[in-house]
């Protein structure tokens, strides 16, 4: 077994793709459209879906906003630099919500960036991991 995708519900396809793509650089895999659900499927990732894990972003077609709720956490993804990753995404128009640097309680260099959903992504640098 291993795992396939996550699924994020969002609001506005367009705007959720250009923030996966263009600012986390991640690649669109697929999409398609289900006009007798009246929802598209669209599948993004760093690798083709046969490699490694994806995320599926759903978007019904008649719904604007989702209540995150405060069981979700977040997505993460493994980076070298977590500052100047910090510094590209802020280039792109993207939202830094809390800054490259060690975590509390430990010595993993991290940061978390938020897309336009709400949906937080934390950056995890991985060189010179200690904990």
């Amino acid at each position: 077994m291993r795992l396939l995708h996550t699924m994020l519900r969002v609001g506005n396809l367009d705007r959720s793709l250009m923030f996966y793509t263009d600012i986390l650089g991640m690649r669109l895999l697929r999409r398609k459209d289900y006009p007798d659900g009246r929802f598209t499927l669209a599948f993004v990732g760093y690798q083709d879906e046969d490699e490694g894990a994806v995320l599926e972003l759903t978007h019904n077609w008649d719904t604007e906003t989702y209540d995150i709720g405060d069981g979700y956490g977040h997505i993460a993804i493994a980076v070298e630099d977590a500052y100047d990753t910090c510094a590209t995404i802020k280039s792109r128009g993207g939202l830094v919500v809390r800054e490259a640097g060690p975590m509390k309680h430990g010595n993993t260099v991290i940061a978390f960036v938020q897309d336009p959903d709400g949906y937080k992504v934390e950056l995890i640098q991985r060189s010179g991991r200690e904990d």
